[in-house]
């Protein structure tokens, strides 16, 4: 567990015991979106905001992962599907964590849909990715999300407990689910997995505070941090709400505070 444990430090704030990660593995499932057209961009505007670490697939590790100066923690995505997919919801192995290890990785991501017609194979293919990240001492984030025809609310606690325990029963180190709504509620997703879960950002949210609110009662209910995508590269200053997440997850302060934190910086742009 040694190595695991040393690379889990480079993903996440050694004094908080939080992590703030900004996924970008959308290329594969959506194409070159706004926000993720030039990756050596995205990825400078990630580390000076001062993230965690960054999920990006493996052919983009190339585009300098590390930034400018600046050091970043990398996690590679082994899996996934494209929206043009008859069944996008269908996730693939596409990179192993032996590949991961060579390209110097310090945790690797799947993704599984939990209600999909094929959850089967994707929860065969987390049980085998995390006997590998064992063998490696490589740590396992398991993005878990429920979607399919049966599920109703994939945003509903009964449900997003359920994926967050998925997760933590077949081995994941962290793990990656919906946000519920409520801090009580999300409350019974953290008492039901025993391993730390960050919440998903989901699709672009209109407003800063309503995001800021999110990631808030997150961490109120129990969460160790976030993995947000597009409300970070796709919002119009990325360094500015990264930061201002940061004030959230890493120093306990109220959201009020991280707002007129962007506002001054706002102010410094006109």
């Amino acid at each position: 567990m040694v190595g695991k444990e040393i690379r889990l430090e480079r993903i996440m704030n050694r004094n908080s015991g939080r992590t703030i990660i900004v996924p970008m593995d959308h290329g594969i499932t959506l194409g070159p979106i706004p926000g993720l057209t030039d990756m050596s961009r995205a990825i400078d505007g990630a580390v000076n905001g001062g993230a965690n670490a960054i999920i990006m697939h493996k052919g983009m590790v190339k585009a300098g992962h590390r930034g400018r100066g600046k050091d970043v923690g990398l996690i590679v995505h082994l899996s996934a599907s494209t929206v043009l997919s008859p069944d996008p919801h269908d996730k693939v192995l596409v990179c192993t964590v032996e590949e991961a290890v060579r390209l110097g990785a310090d945790a690797v991501s799947i993704h599984v849909n939990l209600g999909a017609p094929t959850d089967s194979r994707m929860l065969a293919l987390l049980g085998e990715v995390a006997r590998h990240c064992r063998d490696f001492g490589m740590p396992l984030l398991a993005m878990i999300y429920t979607r399919g025809e049966g599920i109703e609310d994939q945003f509903n606690v009964r449900y997003v407990k359920h994926a967050a325990r998925v997760g933590a029963e077949l081995g994941a180190d962290i793990v990656k689910v919906n946000y519920t709504g409520t801090v009580d509620s999300f409350r019974e997703v953290i008492a039901g997995c025993p391993v730390p879960v960050v919440i998903a950002g989901g699709e672009k949210m209109e407003t800063d505070g309503e995001l800021l609110t999110m990631v808030k009662e997150s961490l109120r209910a129990g969460s160790c941090g976030v993995s947000i995508g597009r409300n970070v590269f796709q919002h119009i200053d990325p360094i500015a709400i990264i930061k201002a997440i940061d004030l959230l997850v890493h120093e306990d302060r109220e959201i009020g505070e991280a707002m007129e934190f962007l506002k001054a910086e706002k102010k410094k742009d006109e």
